[in-house]
């Protein structure tokens, strides 16, 4: 009775653990491309929150733990927006780097969890969002055979957060 009770016990507990070092991976990725970006050694981020007003007319979900203004020595870099999207059967995880004047300056697809559609982390692929400050400017990004709905869920998230930033400036949040 106690190893099955010690069973029952990792196995509740396993999945806490993966998920903790999944989260673990996952930040050191996001750390990694932040330093990258700016050039940085190190850096802080504050969470930008906005009202529930404000919250209902953008079409991205901002929060404290997904949109952050990067910071060193007190001086602003840029900002970061992190989200997942849908693909065929599962979420994928993407980083949004913006730079001081809200262009996008980096995009970064984290995890990627399924068999097919990875190509969407493809430096080449994501490097047509570079310099792009306006949702209407997405409609030239390139379609990838086998990964239409991750392409798709991508310029969506994409788009939907250059909608946002540009309420917010609008409102001077950013």
């Amino acid at each position: 009775m106690k190893k099955s009770g010690i069973l029952i016990a990792l196995l509740a507990v396993l999945p806490l653990m993966v998920s903790f070092s999944l989260f673990k991976e996952l930040e050191k990725k996001i750390d990694r491309e932040i330093k990258d970006e700016f050039e940085v050694a190190r850096y802080s981020h504050e969470g930008i929150s906005i009202s529930d007003e404000l919250q209902k007319k953008i079409p991205s979900r901002i929060s404290e733990d997904n949109f952050f203004r990067i910071k060193n020595g007190g001086e602003l870099l840029g900002y970061v927006y992190l989200d997942q999207a849908p693909s065929k059967t599962a979420d994928f995880d993407y980083l949004v780097i913006f730079g001081k004047d809200l262009a996008i300056a980096r995009t970064k697809v984290l995890v990627y969890r399924e068999e097919y559609g990875g190509e969407i982390g493809s430096k080449r692929w994501l490097r047509q969002f570079t310099g792009i400050s306006k949702a209407s400017q997405l409609d030239n990004i390139a379609a990838i055979s086998g990964a239409t709905i991750s392409v798709r869920s991508m310029k969506k998230g994409v788009k939907n957060i250059l909608s946002s930033v540009e309420i917010l400036q609008k409102n001077n949040v950013l």
